[in-house]
């Protein structure tokens, strides 16, 4: 049982984490899957990625779900055969879900310095770059990288750039909150964007503002 953390995003929505401590097997163990499932798990070539999609499912089941009780839209983005939103990601050690009555998107990625090499291609916000201090720059990059995937998740819309179309205000790590921008079709919509360190980690989470 590897069950990590919960946090509560409002009284309604929270976060769960479980931290991947098992084997391949041991995961599997008693697992009810769909023969989808086991045809898209048996076709990973990433072990990393195959003890994520199962960690993901070893949430499902502590929350007294199943594999059978998610399914996936055309685009890909996970759904609770409920109706319950849900959010899902992994990396690495740990897998997490959201799910509430609102929409959150997640994101959970490992901190590493070689993020600063690929900033220009996702990042434009100033405040991210600190040539003096690698550590801070490749936390604050992490971070933004996250908003803006969360981002993305919730609003499920091919042809969002993270780049041009995604800013995240600037903000200090210790405050864990700040916001961002989706600039797309015309319109602004603001998030409201929460995260905390896990680890080596950093769990990303948005919400949509109420107008």
């Amino acid at each position: 049982m590897s069950f990590y953390k919960k946090i509560y995003f409002d009284q309604q929505t929270a976060v769960y984490l479980w931290k991947i401590e098992e084997s391949f097997d041991e995961l599997l163990e008693g697992m009810r899957l769909k023969e989808a499932t086991k045809e898209r798990l048996m076709g990973m070539k990433s072990k990393s990625h195959q003890l994520g999609f199962l960690g993901v499912r070893k949430i499902l089941e502590h929350l007294n779900y199943s594999d059978l009780d998610l399914m996936y839209s055309p685009s890909g983005k996970p759904m609770l055969t409920d109706g319950t939103p849900i959010s899902i990601t992994h990396s690495f050690e740990f897998s997490a879900i959201a799910v509430g009555p609102q929409t959150v998107g997640i994101d959970m990625e490992m901190q590493r310095s070689k993020i600063s090499r690929i900033a220009s291609k996702f990042a434009k916000e100033v405040f991210c770059y600190h040539e003096n201090d690698a550590n801070l720059e490749s936390a604050l990059l992490t971070v933004v990288w996250g908003a803006k995937e969360a981002i993305f998740k919730i609003m499920d819309a091919p042809g969002i750039s993270f780049l041009d179309h995604i800013e995240v205000k600037a903000f200090d790590l210790n405050s864990g909150k700040t916001t961002a921008v989706l600039h797309w079709e015309g319109r602004d919509t603001i998030f409201d964007i929460s995260f905390e360190q896990i680890e080596n980690y950093f769990l990303v989470y948005a919400l949509k503002q109420d107008l």
